[in-house]
């Protein structure tokens, strides 16, 4: 650490964190999760574990006349076996909304994960200081995001002035759940996932409560929105259903149902965006489980694939094109006494042209630039005029 500042350390407690719904206290550090310790004590799935602590849409948020910062982390790094390395994490630091500065922890835990046996295994690391130097004078309200995919333990905080709460937005607060695409998976900056660009274009305090392979329906994800203020909600349902081949249609529907009750009880009339799949060609038609291509891997690429049988649709299997249309026809029939319910066509938002033109890079997942495209059309069709989202004109 630097000596040549007058530091001052401030506790991170949830006063000056947004995007988070609980905040663990560990031995080495505190530890922002986005589901509650409640939901959490219902989660067998490690996969589900680690994508809620890993802090997509999380930053701190304070005030301060501070022109130096330093956040002490443990960063968590994983590694999957046979595939290339994954970048560091990216934290950026917005002043007054603004993109200043940004940094990333080269070291730290590091979780390796084997696709090919199912096993995983954690290794400690150590704790690295990140540094935002050259801030700019007089009061200003200053935003640290942590990365969006990478599990971050913060340690301290130190400023060279006090910090205190930031002023109060005024914007309304946007719960959003959906998959590792609205949990940003490829986008390279945690402000540079779909939700969280859509958010800030539409002037919207984000909670994002998208899940890497844990968009399923889980009746704890949705109590866990049930409870959480918010004036605007949506969900994303789809990818992760037919990924896992977690349900056949028969149960599909009712599940969706279940979960928007529990959305109402919670939020009876707050507007609610229920949004179907972005097209992906391997489950347009083909039903999950998804498998890793592990051809992909062996060239040094990620890549996934189907592995079910389209002759077994007429038998109930799910694919992305079943779920829009059970997805439409529910919206439609519940819209019909519930006025603040709204249905998005994933392929508005990214379709078979865009495809041709971004096509997804591992099979599954858009680029940083697709994640701009979905981020506008969201925004031009939730916050626009006379969207779903936009100010009542009252």
């Amino acid at each position: 650490m630097t000596t040549w500042h007058d530091w001052t350390t401030t506790p991170i407690s949830t006063d000056i964190l947004r995007g988070a719904l609980d905040l663990e206290q560990t031995e080495r550090g505190v530890l922002p999760h986005r589901l509650p310790a409640r939901a959490r004590r219902q989660v067998t799935d490690g996969q589900l574990a680690m994508a809620e602590s890993q802090p997509s849409g999380v930053r701190l948020a304070f005030r301060t006349r501070a022109t130096a910062v330093e956040l002490d982390v443990v960063a968590t790094k994983r590694v999957y076996v046979g595939a290339p390395p994954r970048p560091d994490g990216v934290y950026e630091l917005l002043v007054d909304g603004h993109l200043v500065d940004r940094a990333s922890a080269s070291d730290g835990d590091t979780f390796t994960i084997d696709m090919s046996a199912g096993t995983a295994r954690t290794r400690p690391g150590p704790m690295e200081t990140l540094r935002f130097t050259g801030l700019p004078d007089g009061e200003k309200d200053v935003e640290i995001w942590l990365p969006h995919d990478e599990t971050t333990l913060l340690v301290a905080l130190r400023t060279d002035a006090p910090v205190g709460s930031p002023r109060p937005s005024g914007r309304p607060v946007w719960l959003h759940h959906g998959s590792s695409i609205s949990h940003g998976s490829n986008a390279t900056t945690p402000t540079g996932t779909w939700p969280a660009l859509a958010a800030a274009s539409g002037g919207a305090e984000l909670i994002n409560m998208g899940f890497g392979g844990g968009a399923l329906l889980d009746p704890f994800t949705a109590r866990a929105m049930r409870d959480t203020p918010a004036d605007l909600l949506s969900v994303k349902i789809g990818i992760n259903i037919v990924n896992a081949d977690l349900m056949r249609l028969r149960a599909f529907g009712p599940a969706v149902h279940g979960f928007l009750d529990t959305l109402r009880d919670g939020h009876p009339t707050a507007p609610l965006l229920v949004i179907s799949p972005i097209c992906c060609p391997i489950h347009e038609n083909t039903p999950g489980p998804l498998a890793p291509d592990f051809r992909a891997m062996s060239e040094g690429r990620m890549g996934f694939t189907a592995t079910g049988d389209p002759e077994e649709v007429v038998a109930g299997k799910l694919t992305l094109t079943v779920i829009r249309d059970e997805l439409s026809r529910i919206v439609g029939e519940r819209a019909a006494t519930d006025p603040h319910l709204h249905h998005l066509d994933g392929l508005d938002l990214y379709g078979a042209d865009d495809h041709a033109e971004l096509p997804l890079p591992d099979g599954l997942h858009p680029d940083p630039a697709t994640h701009r495209r979905i981020a506008e059309r969201f925004a031009r069709h939730a916050f626009g005029r006379g969207g779903p989202f936009a100010p009542q004109v009252r």
